[in-house]
């Protein structure tokens, strides 16, 4: 079996979420709903702060910053995610092709295994994930600017004065960085 390796340092964490097999589920009425749930859940009970965040269809990324000496992201994103799978089959909506691995594992089909995690070693590196998270819906071609995405912290940032409106305006200002974060 493989041995993951997980940051335990920092404070701050930048991360990625898929959904099993990258159904479209994320960005439904019924998906963004069921996820806020979850979250605000398991921050009530093992307090983070939600940085920033996108929901994507397939995907999400968030940045979390973690109270001092607690590092323990892997439990809140287990527990959100089962959370989320309970509410959602519970509803009656279809989980994806379950193999005999996940079989025998009791696992659903909802969301991939693991996560991607990135520790923020700096200011400069939160700044980076910051602009990747909030460019990604243009990287991925659903808008052609930030701005009229409207599922992502990037609205509360430009309310702030931390990015201008018309900041990300062209896939074209995407970059290389995190490329095999998803």
């Amino acid at each position: 079996m493989s041995n993951y390796r997980r940051s335990r340092e920092g404070r701050m964490f930048f991360f990625t979420v898929v959904t099993h097999e990258r159904r479209s589920i994320l960005t439904t009425d019924f998906g963004r709903r069921t996820l806020r749930k979850p979250i605000l859940e398991v921050k009530s009970q093992r307090p983070f702060v939600m940085t920033a965040i996108v929901l994507l269809p397939d995907h999400l990324h968030a940045i979390w910053e973690l109270p001092s000496g607690d590092c323990d992201y892997s439990t809140r994103w287990r527990r959100i995610k089962s959370l989320f799978t309970h509410r959602w089959l519970a509803d009656g909506r279809q989980a994806g092709f379950v193999n005999q691995s996940r079989s025998s594992r009791k696992e659903q089909g909802v969301w991939q295994r693991r996560f991607y995690e990135h520790t923020c070693r700096d200011d400069d590196d939160l700044k980076r994930c910051l602009d990747y998270l909030h460019l990604n819906p243009v990287k991925h071609h659903l808008v052609d600017r930030v701005t009229d995405w409207p599922w992502s912290s990037f609205h509360r940032y430009v309310g702030l004065g931390e990015y201008d409106r018309d900041w990300g305006g062209s896939s074209e200002l995407y970059g290389d960085e995190f490329q095999d974060a998803e």
